[in-house]
């Protein structure tokens, strides 16, 4: 027995070495730590339990040492976060690469299966060059196998990739059907084509950080959600994620106690400008009412005319919607628009409550928004929201017009309760549009057509330029005075705590995406 227990412990600490002392010190030099220091980082300690420790393709002779990729360049297991159940994987960039061979798959959907089956959260560390090129169509149906349980366990657990090394090819497709991304300055990579390939295909010359780094796809394409300066942060960010949702979707996300917001409600009333042209911070508004004055924002540096992100209101965790007017007026546009519906739907799936703080002129006019898509881009809003049966709770800070105003959680679309600040427009259009459609021929005849312009304009805003027109149609349940947001939030959603909505059986709906 002990000759085997020693061959057990040579055999286990062959693949615990990973690619050996040079490569590990290779990883280290690079700012990048390795699978299993990642994971031992990352996961409440001592609590990491590995799964297909032995895992290891074409094994003839295993009276040998001979292990040509110690476990197979991928870690896997579970282990708790917060003493939260949570699965994870973690690529061996040290073991050829990191690549993606049909064993690694295979580890990989392992975990994955045990993630839906014991309803717990998916996360993917992912390091690796990509597919291992020798193992030629096997490899691709690893990817296949791995895609497809993205796709199976989307709204069942939520899945999280952190891309800490490159990602290329293939390989990026499974982190782009996860819930969220996570990316690391100056480590991190994403394309689908490298820099070679494109300098080979166009002609273009571009660097792989400029390419397909953190901040290009935190900022520019928004296929990445967080943007950390190293992979102490980049944890920090995720764990902080994690704590705000739920285990899967038949579970509600963990509730805390009540923390009052730190920044006084009464700042509130003086935090909207009254003129309607005039820009403000959104975040300032959100924490003011949530709870601490604690705001995890999401997609923080794309598409920055829209917020969304987490926080909590008495104790309870919440989606959080918001125009943004310091960035395009506010506007929606093909990115706001994709931003928003995206966080909307994962709200949605994982019986999250959303709060929409609106203060929006319309729709981004342009012939590049035309030529793009916006129709399309714009659909996905009204149809997130139209889908959602969570509670949902809007508040109309300002602005909210023709369409936009819809858009964003109009009772017609979904919202449970919908109140006005005292200052908002709830109107077709602006009142300076509005009245040069309306009297354009009485200005023009007028002897001081800009003066009649400035009265008409005036006259307009009292008359409908304001929340009770649609507070009389009961489209607004209440006209609230600014500090008392969270009040009126609080027991909205305490209201709204067993709803409960039955939809017509399908399928499944046709999202436009």
């Amino acid at each position: 027995m002990e000759d085997k227990l020693n061959f057990l412990q040579q055999r286990r600490n062959i693949i615990l070495q990973g690619g050996g002392t040079e490569r590990i010190e290779d990883q280290h030099k690079k700012g990048k730590q390795t699978a299993r220091e990642r994971l031992e980082q990352f996961l409440d300690p001592g609590s990491f339990t590995e799964v297909g420790t032995f895992v290891q393709g074409g094994l003839e002779d295993a009276s040998t040492m001979d292990i040509p990729l110690p476990g197979e360049g991928v870690v896997t297991g579970y282990g708790t976060l917060d003493g939260r159940l949570v699965y994870v994987f973690a690529q061996d960039f040290t073991v050829s690469g990191g690549s993606l061979g049909e064993m690694h798959a295979a580890k990989i959907c392992r975990v994955m299966d045990l993630a839906a089956q014991n309803g717990a959260p998916f996360i993917g560390i992912n390091d690796s060059g990509g597919a291992r090129i020798q193992e030629g169509v096997m490899s691709l149906d690893g990817y296949g196998n791995i895609f497809f349980r993205n796709t199976v366990n989307s709204g069942v657990i939520p899945q999280i990739s952190v891309i800490m090394g490159p990602s290329a090819g293939g390989a990026v497709y499974s982190p782009a059907l996860t819930d969220f991304v996570f990316m690391v300055d100056n480590t991190s990579y994403m394309f689908i084509t490298g820099p070679q390939v494109i300098k080979a295909v166009t002609g273009e010359e571009v660097s792989p950080g400029k390419l397909g780094g953190a901040a290009t796809h935190n900022e520019i394409s928004g296929v990445a959600h967080f943007r950390a300066r190293d992979e102490q942060e980049c944890f920090m960010l995720l764990k902080k994620l994690l704590s705000y949702l739920p285990s899967n979707n038949l579970n509600n996300a963990p509730v805390v106690p009540t923390a009052e917001p730190t920044l006084p409600a009464e700042d509130l009333v003086n935090l909207v400008p009254a003129d309607p042209n005039r820009g403000y911070d959104v975040v300032d508004v959100i924490k003011r009412v949530v709870d601490g004055s604690e705001f995890f924002q999401v997609h923080e540096h794309f598409a920055k005319n829209a917020v969304v992100g987490f926080a909590r209101i008495a104790g309870q965790s919440v989606g959080i919607i918001a125009n943004q007017p310091k960035f395009l007026a506010g506007c929606l546009d093909i990115n706001s628009s994709d931003k928003i519906s995206r966080f909307v739907r994962f709200c949605d799936c994982f019986n999250i409550p959303m709060v929409t703080f609106v203060d929006v002129p319309g729709y981004l006019p342009g012939v590049h928004q035309e030529y793009g898509g916006i129709i399309r881009h714009g659909a996905k809003i009204l149809y997130a929201y139209s889908e959602a049966t969570v509670p949902q709770v809007s508040v109309i800070l300002r602005k909210a017009y023709g369409g936009a105003y819809i858009a964003m959680n109009a009772r017609s679309l979904g919202a449970d309760y919908a109140f006005a600040w005292p200052t908002a427009e709830i109107a077709v259009m602006g009142p300076e549009g509005a009245i040069n459609i309306i009297n354009r021929r009485e200005i023009e005849k007028a002897e001081n057509p800009e003066g009649e312009r400035k009265n008409k304009v005036n006259e307009y805003r009292q008359k409908f330029a304001n929340p009770y027109i649609a507070a009389a149609r009961g489209w607004i349940d209440d006209v609230i005075d600014p500090g008392d947001t969270r009040r009126h939030l609080i027991r909205a959603l305490d209201s709204l705590k067993d709803k409960f909505e039955d939809r017509p059986r399908k399928k499944h709906g046709n999202f436009p995406v």
